[in-house]
């Protein structure tokens, strides 16, 4: 195990980095079990997180080719996390995502396979993210227009 083995599963997971010490020397540095190791950890976090109260977000605006159109209101905890980088690409893709799909309902979406990756859901997308911001994120509602 090295440090460049520690930074690269942190940059992939997100996790701290005492975390992905601990996931490699756990796994004798086999870097895919500490990897699965994490986001099994990451995801039980985000279900723990799921009832926090959501008072901050985002609105996100996405036009296909002038034809279809999507508004979405994701919610957070903080401005600090809605303001970020992963959470503002988070919203961006579910945007996407929301125009590909046409899903009736939030709880339809968050079944969906995602676009951009078929080997996880929605909701599996999202509490990656809250893994690695440590708050809660929820989808509050969305519209999808198209001519």
């Amino acid at each position: 195990m090295t440090a460049e083995d520690v930074s690269r599963l942190r940059a992939e997971t997100g996790a701290g980095i005492m975390d992905c010490k601990r996931a490699l020397t756990e796994t004798g540095g086999d870097f895919n079990a500490a990897k699965d190791r994490l986001t099994a950890q990451g995801i039980a976090k985000a279900e723990k997180k799921g009832d926090r109260e959501t008072g901050a977000g985002h609105l996100e605006t996405y036009i296909h080719g002038g034809r279809i159109g999507v508004l979405l209101e994701l919610r957070c905890e903080t401005d600090f996390v809605a303001r970020g980088d992963l959470f503002r690409d988070l919203a961006r893709g579910l945007a996407l995502h929301i125009s590909a799909t046409d899903p009736l309902t939030v709880e339809a979406l968050m079944a969906e396979q995602y676009v951009r990756d078929e080997s996880t859901t929605i909701e599996d997308l999202i509490k990656s993210v809250v893994a690695k911001t440590g708050e809660n994120i929820r989808i509050a509602r969305f519209a999808r227009f198209a001519l």
